[in-house]
């Protein structure tokens, strides 16, 4: 099993940037797929990014290509998410995923261990 912890949400304005990071505990953290999901107030959780074992291959949703990027770092157990040009629509408590699977899956039924979440808050 792996454990997960989030850190790195927080409140910033309309085009400020912030960086999530998710720190893995328990398990060979480099054969785990990685995610970021976030789930806004009254709406479904999504996802927003994922990589494979590698980090080589990786995974956007569109409402965020161009903006945010997933990175890992197999050496730290850590995985990433920056965000650049945050908007008001991406407020939303941020989760860090992982599967076993070595492959780009897009949904939360792939994914067996969680964290806790993260809030981001974007501001107009």
């Amino acid at each position: 099993q792996v454990q997960l912890v989030e850190s790195g949400g927080g409140l910033v304005q309309a085009g400020g940037s912030l960086r999530l990071s998710c720190v893995a505990s328990g398990s060979t953290f480099s054969r785990y797929g990685m995610a970021w999901f976030r789930q806004a107030l009254g709406k479904e959780r999504d996802i927003v990014a994922a990589l494979t074992w590698s980090g080589i291959s990786t995974y956007y949703a569109d409402s965020v290509k161009g903006r945010f990027t997933i990175s890992r770092d197999n050496a730290k157990n850590t995985v990433y998410l920056q965000m650049n040009s945050l908007k008001p629509e991406d407020t939303a408590v941020y989760y860090c995923a992982a599967t076993r699977l070595n492959n780009l899956s897009a949904v939360t039924t792939a994914y067996a261990y969680w964290g806790q979440g993260t809030q981001v808050t974007v501001s107009s």
